[in-house]
């Protein structure tokens, strides 16, 4: 880091950053504009997504109120909020923090090298019930792995914890 706090451009000339922001920005549009059928494309083939609570995640409790390790598993997911689960129709709008950007390093990627992060993201998420009840659905931190390409920047793992042990059970759609 500088001293005045901003991160220099890595060696493929993309500010980690940005890149992160970017991604993040249009991964939750994603969610909170229901175009979850786009979800799966922001993680690598191979990845892991879980949603935890903050007190399993500091015991090191590996359970997960939702859990999925390839792209295809949260296809899967999608297909099944779409045609098989019956749940109150709801909306999210996420608003989400500054990434702080933890380590950097270097990577294998699919056009060779790429850049290895992780960082960690504020969060909150309201909920949008029928047409208009609203509540604060979710706060907590994403716990990311991304692998940065060029201008691209997809989730290896994305462990989001929740501030709060208990869930509402209309947990239905991804944070």
């Amino acid at each position: 880091m500088t001293e005045t706090g901003t991160r220099p451009a890595t060696r493929t000339g993309t500010d980690v950053t940005v890149a992160i922001g970017r991604a993040q920005a249009h991964y939750v549009r994603c969610i909170d504009d229901d175009r979850l059928e786009e979800w799966p494309d922001f993680f690598t083939e191979t990845c892991h997504y879980r949603i935890t609570t903050a007190d399993n995640h500091r015991r090191g409790l590996p359970a997960g109120l939702m859990w999925a390790d390839t792209r295809g598993m949260l296809t899967d997911r999608v297909s099944a909020l779409r045609e098989a689960n019956i749940y109150e129709r709801q909306s999210y709008r996420h608003i989400i923090g500054q990434p702080a950007i933890l380590r950097e390093s270097d990577t294998e990627s699919p056009t060779g090298g790429g850049i290895e992060v992780e960082s960690e993201t504020p969060f909150l998420v309201v909920r949008i019930t029928g047409d208009g009840p609203m509540d604060l659905f979710a706060s907590g931190r994403y716990l990311d792995r991304y692998l940065i390409d060029g201008p691209t920047a997809l989730l290896r793992s994305r462990v989001v914890v929740c501030d709060s042990s208990e869930t509402d059970t209309l947990l239905a759609l991804p944070l």
